[in-house]
Formats: C-alpha cells, structure tokens, sequence
C-alpha cells in the first residue's frame, strides 16, 4: 500500500509538468497585454517597455517558462502582476472561501443524491422512479449560471428568504481567524452571524451541487440496480435475512465502489464549477480570484491556481483509489 502511494504521489509530476507547459503556452496566447492592463490610461510607449523589463515578459517565451519552472522548484508561485502581492498569500487567503463553498455543494449532492438513487433503484420503471430520472437530467442540462441566476431571482428577490450574493452581510463585523466564514462566527460566539453566514452558502452551495447531484443520483441507481440482481442477493433474501439486512451488507456495501468513483472526479468538477458559481454570487474565493486575474492577464495568478487546483484533484483520486481497499477487502494494491 506505501508503495503504491508513494508511486502514485511520483506520478503526480509529470502530470503537473506537462500541465504548466500547456498552461503557460496557453495563457501566452490569449490576446491582450498584462502590462496595458496593468497601466491602463497611464500607459506610455517608454513606461510599457520598462515594466516589461522588470517583469521578463521582454524575454522568449521559454526563458519566461524556465524562471517559473526554477520559482516553482523551490515551492514559489511568483506574485501577481496587477498588485505585486505573491500569488500563495493571495491563494491562502481565498481557498477557504472555496473550500467551503464546495464542501456544502458536495454535502448537498452527496446526501441527496445517494438517498435518490436508492429509491429510484427501489421503484424502478414506476412512477418514482420517472420522477427522480427527470429531476436528475434537468440538474444535468441546466448550466450553473443559469440555474444560480434563477435561485437569486426566485428566492432572492421574488421571495426575499435568502441574501443574493457574499459571504456575510457587509454590516456584521466578525474577527478573521481561519477564513471559513462558518467556523470564525462560531467562534466569535456570533450564532446571528453563523445564521448569516449559513444562509449565503444556501444559493451558491444548491447552484454548484446540482450537476454533481444529477450524477451521483443516476450512478447510484444503476450501481444499486445492478448489484440488485446478482445471485448472492437472490440467496440471501432465500435465506430469509431482512430486506434491511440485504440492503446494507448485501446491496449497499458492493455498490459503493461506483459511487465512490464518481464522487471522487465530482470533486474537480466542483472546483471548476466554483468559477462560475463564485463569479455569479460575487463568493469571495478562489474561482472568483482566477476569473478577475483571467481579464487583467495575471500570469502568475492564472497559471498557479490551476496548478494547484489540479494537484488537489489527483490527491482527491489518491484517496479514493486508497479507500477502495477498505470498501471492498478483495482489492489489494502492489
């Protein structure tokens, strides 16, 4: 098992390496001038040039690649253009915002779509199970935006139950500990705080979960479904065993493994996701962060926050490749 670990861990280096050449190759071809963005009305031909020589963007585009490969090497991700603050203070300081924006997203589609496609797979090609099919393809048609601008339109403004975009009402003021907004109103001892806090994550959380929701709902109803008919389910309803019984050590314990999967790679796509939602709901995070540094040409930025984001989505698959062996004992790694 350290074994595999370790290799798997290794092979996250050459992944990350082929990724930053795309990246910056990518980057460098969008059009635009960073350092016009940077001056904006105050940008002469004599100032252009000297920012550019402070920055290297003067220098081939392979010597700009080597210099933040060798910055990388030695666990630097460079600092922003537009502010001149380093890229990992800036990132610290919004991941939390994100983090726990996609918790709540994927407690959301976690809790209810497992329950769902256990009960779609219960009432298969009746009545429940049409509905549930229908719910689960529209979370999967509907785009993020247009789904998290018809929340804010219905519930927020229509009805006003719940606040249309932050982290916090702007008029409570609570000490900044760990950047969760959740846990720094606890532990300011603030529950009208924790409750506002709380009712922001609402909309953004339901928004970003709703694809992974659709997914989980339809992978645990065909994982179910099909370990349903298997001939030791068949034996141990024969043998009399609760239905309770057949459904917990029988049914669910071997169809968790799809399930498993499919909520580790949901992981990423929560990340990605969390561009858009953030952008939408004006949620201070890191999506958010990427889309500004996006429109300004903030290379650093860009390039170090998908980086890193694609370094905690192989750890995410790490873990879930690891767990395998704890759900299913059969599985053995070497």
């Amino acid at each position: 098992m350290i074994k595999y670990i370790i290799r798997r861990l290794l092979s996250t280096i050459p992944v990350l390496f082929g990724l930053s050449i795309i990246l910056f190759a990518f980057i460098h071809l969008l059009p635009g001038d960073p350092v016009a963005a940077l001056l904006g009305q105050h940008a002469t031909p004599e100032l252009t040039v000297r920012i550019r020589e402070m920055l290297g963007l003067d220098q081939p585009l392979w010597q700009q690649y080597l210099g933040y490969l060798g910055q990388l090497s030695r666990g630097d991700l460079g600092k922003s253009i537009i502010n001149n603050r380093p890229v990992i203070d800036e990132f610290l300081n919004r991941f939390p915002g994100t983090i726990e924006l996609t918790i709540a997203a994927l407690a959301f589609a976690v809790g209810l779509g497992i329950p769902l496609g256990r009960y779609a797979a219960r009432h298969a090609q009746q009545l429940g199970d049409g509905v549930v099919t229908v719910i689960s393809l529209l979370g999967i048609s509907i785009p993020i935006f247009v789904l998290g601008l018809t929340l804010q339109y219905i519930l927020s403004v229509q009805l006003k139950l719940l606040p249309t975009s932050g982290r916090l009402d702007p008029r409570i003021d609570i000490p900044t500990v760990t950047n969760f907004m959740l846990i720094d109103t606890l532990l300011a001892g603030d529950t009208g705080a924790f409750v506002d806090a709380l009712r922001h994550l609402v909309l953004p959380a339901i928004a970003l979960g709703s694809i992974p929701l659709a997914i989980i709902t339809r992978i645990t109803r065909a994982s179910v479904l099909d370990v349903s008919n298997e001939d030791y389910v068949r034996t141990a309803r024969a043998k009399g065993l609760t239905e309770r019984r057949v459904n917990s050590r029988h049914i669910m314990r071997n169809a968790w493994l799809p399930v498993v999967t499919v909520i580790g790679l949901q992981v990423g796509g929560l990340l990605a996701g969390a561009v858009i939602t953030e952008t939408v709901f004006s949620w201070n995070g890191v999506g958010r962060w990427v889309v500004e540094a996006i429109q300004d040409h903030d290379y650093f930025v860009v390039q170090s926050s998908i980086l890193v984001f694609a370094l905690i989505f192989l750890v995410v698959n790490l873990i879930v490749d690891v767990g395998y062996a704890f759900l299913n004992p059969r599985i053995r790694y070497s």
